[in-house]
């Protein structure tokens, strides 16, 4: 009887011995997940910028990290970094490069990373990642050489560059000016080549322009373009609002698009359809005017002058800078970044150029909207059309009627609002209605640099 109760016993006991073990093995301190090491298996150091690398553990603290730069995978190599990791799940280190030791000229080295984290697994020693990253080395600025330009650009216009650009691990390349404007390049005539038609916007003071290269490394190049800049005095004019005004367009757009316009007061209403409408509008406009679908350009690029709308007179200028007053006092203010155009009533609207429609509805102040693309960055925008015979996608020829002029969002008579963009910026509509201005600061640009391509002038 004795004996088997202590049998029982025995046998009692291994079990909640296995069950224990089992538990325990259940428990989070024993997870058995490694640490992950995030940074590409191949990467492009210039030897100066600290090498980025993010390890992480879902399930348990890391405990140590340890990064070794070595000059093959079976170099002992150099420590750069070992570190007990306190208290943290999650960390980016940026890991420096040796100041001596490894600037001999190599062309590649490796760098193993270790991580450990704080699992009681593997009798208490952790998990444990390692990741082999080959690197390769590059420490050259990408070359950049401006081979034709513009001579000059004005406030509000628009100008043109080609230039070369190479570098055997380029990574970025693309215009930026003096406020963070950055403006797509495309390649021209043969590889490493490049064109672009930039803007200045016209409610800035100030402009510079830089061609901008990265390679894949960090190592980066910038070059300005030499522009002779040219400011322009643009209209200014102080409106005062009217009863029949706020409570006619203002009332219907603010009633049509403000999602509690009903209960604004007249110069609520006013400010939202002035502010808060046109800007949500421009940015629709701005989105889309900013894209280039070119992958190259091989040929001759030659624009007919933009001039819509036939026999008709400037009602509005450009960049005219409104101050909106009501009984005496100052409301809010907008910039009128467009031509206005009138003849006739519901008159014809051409396409003087070919093109390939982007954008044809409804866009609140700018009532029904067509825009349509032209190649080179280059896009014409028409606002307030009172009926259109385009739709998105469809291509038009010169001298296509598109649309016709009304009075739809934002116009109080009949009138085309016309406008032509560079990569989202407004330019000066005259600018393009000028063949001189047009031979000289594209047609010229352009040929001058494709015979520096091409090598028949120097």
């Amino acid at each position: 009887m004795a004996r088997r109760k202590n049998k029982s016993f025995i046998i009692l006991f291994f079990i909640l011995v296995i069950a224990a073990g089992v538990g325990i093995t259940q428990l989070n301190i024993f997870e058995q997940n490694k640490p992950e090491i995030d940074i590409p298996d191949h990467i492009y150091s210039n030897l100066v910028d600290p090498i980025v690398v993010r390890v992480a553990d879902k399930d348990s603290n890391l405990k140590n990290i340890k990064v070794t730069l070595k000059k093959d995978i079976n170099d002992v190599g150099a420590v750069l970094w070992d570190s007990n990791i306190q208290n943290k799940k999650d960390i980016n280190l940026q890991i420096p490069l040796p100041k001596v030791g490894f600037k001999e000229k190599v062309n590649s080295y490796v760098m193993e990373i270790e991580a450990s984290d704080s699992s009681f697994w593997n009798f208490f020693a952790g998990n444990k990642a390692t990741k082999i990253v080959s690197i390769t080395v590059d420490n050259k600025k990408p070359n950049v050489q401006i081979l034709s330009n513009s001579y000059q650009i004005e406030q509000g216009g628009a100008a043109s560059v080609v230039f070369e650009a190479k570098d055997e691990n380029l990574a970025e390349l693309y215009i930026e000016d003096n406020k963070g404007k950055k403006f797509k390049v495309t390649p021209y005539i043969k590889e490493g080549y490049y064109v672009a038609l930039i803007a200045w916007d016209a409610r800035e003071e100030q402009f510079r322009a830089y061609v901008v290269a990265s390679d894949k490394a960090g190592n980066i190049t910038k070059e300005r373009i030499r522009y002779y800049l040219t400011n322009r005095k643009y209209r200014v004019s102080n409106i005062s609002l009217t009863d029949r005004f706020l409570d006619g367009k203002i009332e219907d757009l603010a009633n049509q698009y403000a999602p509690q316009g009903s209960n604004f007061d007249r110069l609520q209403k006013f400010k939202f359809v002035n502010e808060t409408l046109r800007l949500s509008d421009e940015e629709t406009i701005h989105k889309i005017t900013s894209e280039i679908p070119e992958e190259k350009i091989e040929h001759n690029i030659k624009f007919n002058l933009f001039t819509p709308l036939k026999n008709s007179m400037k009602v509005a200028d450009f960049a005219d800078h409104r101050y909106y007053h009501y009984e005496g006092k100052f409301v809010s203010d907008s910039y009128h970044m467009g031509l206005d155009l009138a003849s006739v009533a519901r008159d014809n609207i051409i396409a003087n150029n070919d093109g390939k429609v982007v954008f044809a509805e409804e866009n609140g102040i700018y009532g029904l909207n067509i825009i349509i693309y032209h190649g080179l960055g280059v896009y014409t925008l028409y606002g307030h059309c009172s009926s259109k015979d385009v739709e998105v996608g469809d291509t038009v020829h010169a001298k296509d009627i598109v649309a016709n002029t009304g009075v739809s969002g934002l116009a109080l008579g009949d009138h085309l609002h016309f406008g032509v963009l560079v990569q989202g910026i407004e330019t000066r509509p005259e600018q393009w209605q000028d063949v001189n201005w047009m031979n000289n600061n594209i047609y010229k640009v352009l040929e001058d640099g494709k015979k520096i391509i091409l090598g028949e002038i120097k």
